[in-house]
């Protein structure tokens, strides 16, 4: 069975040419080329993910990516298409939900090599692995959540993974380069700073004070350490 995606934008060359060219490597696109109608189309159930882009006749995508957050799309990956150089709303963007972002232009192959990254992470067979639990914060690998004192915390599929990723290393220093190897399974960018945004968007969820982090700290000039032992408890 194809899986299903939702182009969302206004460029109609653009979308006739990635339907073609994703439709022959087994995908089933679908276009919309305002917000209105994209959102409409989003309702709809079955969609393995939403590609995004910012600049919408109709409406701001950044307001769309919150929407898109919430409801009965709130479990579908969205893949941000944004400006070249604009930092800014690829910030902003991952804060409001997205899991990823591409700049224009881009080459239809980093597309399509960021869609299998992103549908492989929900995919992943766990194998009956047993949920993490450290202090009060539990990672159940098997159901995708995240609970902290048995309170689910709402985050996206990308930050899950890489909570878990830092989560299965707990004590280890992971600079943002073996986290993006971890999570995404390729080279980090040049200047690649998203990691910080998602770390950032964890420790809003999952901290009792995001300024105060206890769970995941911070190694000025090494990167990021889940912390091993949380709430004052010992965790294996």
């Amino acid at each position: 069975m194809q899986e299903r995606l939702l182009l969302i934008d206004d460029d109609v060359r653009l979308g006739a040419m990635l339907a073609q060219y994703l439709g022959d490597a087994g995908y089933a696109v679908t276009c919309a080329h305002t917000g209105q109608a994209g959102m409409a189309q989003a309702r709809q159930s079955g969609w393995a993910l939403i590609i995004l882009d910012l600049m919408l006749p109709d409406a701001d995508g950044l307001d769309l990516c919150r929407q898109l957050r919430n409801g009965s799309t709130a479990d579908i990956p969205i893949l941000m298409l944004t400006a070249r150089g604009d930092a800014t709303d690829r910030i902003i963007g991952l804060e409001m939900g997205a899991d990823d972002y591409l700049p224009k232009p881009f080459e239809p192959r980093e597309l399509r090599a960021r869609i299998k990254a992103i549908l492989r992470r929900g995919l992943r067979d766990p194998q009956r692995l047993p949920p993490l639990r450290f202090g009060r914060l539990e990672i159940d690998r098997e159901a995708r959540e995240a609970r902290v004192d048995g309170v689910v915390r709402d985050m996206t599929g990308y930050q899950f993974d890489l909570l878990v990723a830092m989560a299965e290393h707990a004590g280890r220093v992971l600079s943002r380069e073996q986290l993006l190897d971890l999570v995404k399974g390729e080279s980090l960018e040049a200047f690649d700073r998203s990691i910080d945004v998602h770390i950032s968007r964890l420790r809003a969820t999952i901290e009792d004070d995001p300024k105060k982090p206890r769970r995941i700290l911070t190694l000025r000039g090494a990167g990021y350490v889940f912390a091993r032992h949380q709430d004052g408890e010992d965790m294996a």
